[in-house]
């Protein structure tokens, strides 16, 4: 009865999602209706159709162009009212469809001269989320080192904030940072001057927290959060952090949630691998940061806490790979166009195209957070969690915030577009290959049934813990940060024998000395003699079988080997040696030799 229910109460659930379900597609503008009749429509059944439309709508249906006549394709000025009822007539039986002759328009980028060297905008599809909104309306609070009105600023609206360093209302700028923040965000656009802004129709509230120096205090940190959400801020942008938990911001971030604030933080520059405070905390969307190629920028924490990441820049190489923005000359106060690096120029990323994504609607942080992941772009084998969900994605995020009209068959594309019908994406987000290592568990137990003649009739558990370590390991330890420990530990946990050779490092590369029938041979020779270690042995070097088999076929990448056919060679032959190597063992056990 139990299962019946909660069968029931699943199928509830189901239907009232879909049919509440608000959409993913863009509503477009249009004028006019395409009617596109079948192929095997005669001409005569498609004028007298479009007679009967003319006069029954009061409309002139006709041919889009001289190219049309062939495939049937006529226009006709018209409404949603009139699409619909046409949808719903007779008309439809003839029809391959019947849909709006939607309006495109030039994406023209912005005219403010430096925007050619913002590689960062073009990188998270800023320009098409423009098409639908520039931020109006949003307030983002930019918690940092305070906001200078520079020239590229002058357009902008700046809200009042305060400067919880000197306790006074004017927050001004005394370093560059803040300013260099609020700029990513909401520098002044399509003012023939400078450089872009994200959001760039947003208001922006300037709170000091940080002096001259570049340090603050959690106290002021944690009061400005307060009077961000008691003071009408959508969206709070942190460029800063540090280690060490604190009740009192914890509680202040948990209180301007409550007030449906978006919260962005940095995950840190130190390389390491978890995200610094505040972005470690849950309500708090933490950004790692990206180089001008899209990988992880060389200084970035990466790992346990991180959540989304965003263009931070490099400047190893020069500014040019670094964020360019409007901001002050701390020696002198002068205004600046300067290029910085750092996952304090991530996150205001993020912070922007969350402004953009409440413009479009979307008022509770949760979903806000839930579009800005779902909406990034996937990289698979992100083996350390460099990458979080995903690619900020600029245009997507909106696109997703502003779905209408939606059917099942569109929902159904997008759900299978964006990875969500698959297993993989459910069950460990990418982080493993879920089906590699399902085949080679799965083929070590065939290969074991294969020698079953030889095989005890119930298996111990020393020899099933050999199939599941020579094979697969227990790999979902790979996708576990949740904690802030190295990850090597977790990953050489769940890494199988012949992935130890470079779990360490992180890397899906197979060595040849451990990927090879070597180590099964060593444990054989060591643990033979041990009544109940040797079943260990058994299973493991059928298990290597199995694997390697199975990375033949693939995914054959070797170090030093490559991944064309040496490579696979190498794998098939090793894995052959194995299972020879496991017949050879099981046959002297049973016949006691």
């Amino acid at each position: 009865m139990k299962r019946l229910v909660w069968t029931i109460l699943f199928f509830v659930g189901l239907f009232w999602a879909l049919a509440t379900f608000s959409g993913l597609a863009n509503r477009g503008t249009y004028e006019s209706l395409i009617l596109d009749f079948r192929d095997d429509v005669s001409s005569e059944q498609v004028n007298q159709q479009l007679g009967a439309i003319a006069q029954q709508f009061s409309v002139d249906p006709h041919l889009n162009s001289a190219f049309s006549e062939q495939d049937h394709v006529y226009v006709v000025k018209g409404d949603r009212q009139l699409l619909k009822t046409l949808r719903r007539s007779e008309v439809k039986e003839l029809l391959e469809y019947a849909e709006p002759n939607y309006i495109y328009s030039l994406q023209s980028p912005p005219n403010d001269p430096d925007y050619t060297k913002q590689w960062n905008f073009r990188s998270i599809n800023v320009e098409a989320a423009w098409a639908d909104t520039q931020g109006e309306g949003i307030t983002v609070a930019v918690i940092d080192t305070g906001v200078s009105p520079v020239p590229d600023l002058e357009q902008t609206n700046i809200v009042e904030g305060y400067d919880f360093v000197n306790q006074q209302k004017e927050a001004l700028d005394d370093h560059g940072h803040g300013t260099h923040v609020a700029g990513t965000i909401a520098q002044s656009t399509n003012n023939n001057m400078g450089v872009a802004g994200i959001a760039y129709k947003a208001n922006i509230m300037p709170l000091k927290v940080l002096a001259a120096a570049g340090g603050g205090t959690v106290a002021d940190i944690a009061e400005a959060i307060r009077y961000a959400a008691d003071h009408g801020a959508d969206v709070i942008n942190m460029s800063l952090g540090g280690g060490g938990d604190s009740k009192l911001l914890s509680d202040a971030i948990a209180y301007a949630h409550s007030k449906d604030v978006v919260i962005v933080a940095a995950a840190g520059n130190a390389g390491t691998n978890s995200a610094s405070y505040p972005a470690r905390y849950d309500q708090v969307i933490a950004v790692s940061a990206l180089d001008s190629a899209g990988a992880k920028a060389p200084y970035s924490n990466y790992g346990a806490g991180v959540t989304i990441s965003a263009p931070g820049g490099s400047t190893a190489a020069g500014e040019d790979g670094g964020i360019l923005q409007n901001t002050i000359d701390p020696q002198t106060g002068d205004s600046t166009f300067r290029a910085f690096q750092g996952t304090s120029m991530a996150a205001p990323h993020v912070a922007g195209v969350a402004a953009l994504v409440k413009a479009s609607g979307i008022d509770d942080p949760d979903q806000v957070t839930k579009i800005l992941y779902e909406s990034s772009r996937k990289l698979e084998n992100d083996e350390l969690n460099y990458f979080g969900s995903g690619q900020l994605d600029a245009a997507a995020a909106v696109t997703l915030a502003s779905q209408n009209n939606l059917s099942f068959r569109d929902f159904f594309r997008w759900l299978r577009h964006n990875g969500y019908l698959s297993l993989r994406f459910w069950f460990d987000g990418g982080v493993v290959s879920l089906t590699p290592k399902i085949l080679m568990v799965v083929g070590a137990y065939l290969l074991s049934w294969l020698l079953r003649v030889y095989l005890p009739a119930v298996w111990g558990g020393f020899f099933t813990s050999g199939l599941v370590f020579g094979s697969a390991g227990l790999f979902l330890l790979r996708g576990l940060y949740v904690f802030d420990l190295p990850q090597w530990p977790l990953r050489v946990a769940g890494s199988s024998l012949p992935e130890l050779g470079t779990a360490v490092q992180g890397s899906n590369v197979l060595n040849p000395i451990t990927a090879s029938v070597l180590i099964p041979f060593a444990l054989l020779a060591l643990l033979l003699s041990h009544n109940s270690l040797k079943w260990l042995a058994f299973g493991t070097t059928l298990g290597v079988a199995s694997c390697l088999a199975v990375s033949a076929v693939l995914d054959p990448t070797m170090a030093w080997l490559g991944s064309g056919a040496i490579a696979r060679s190498y794998l098939g032959i090793n894995a052959l040696l194995c299972f020879i190597l496991a017949y050879l063992a099981l046959k002297a056990e049973a016949e006691g030799v």
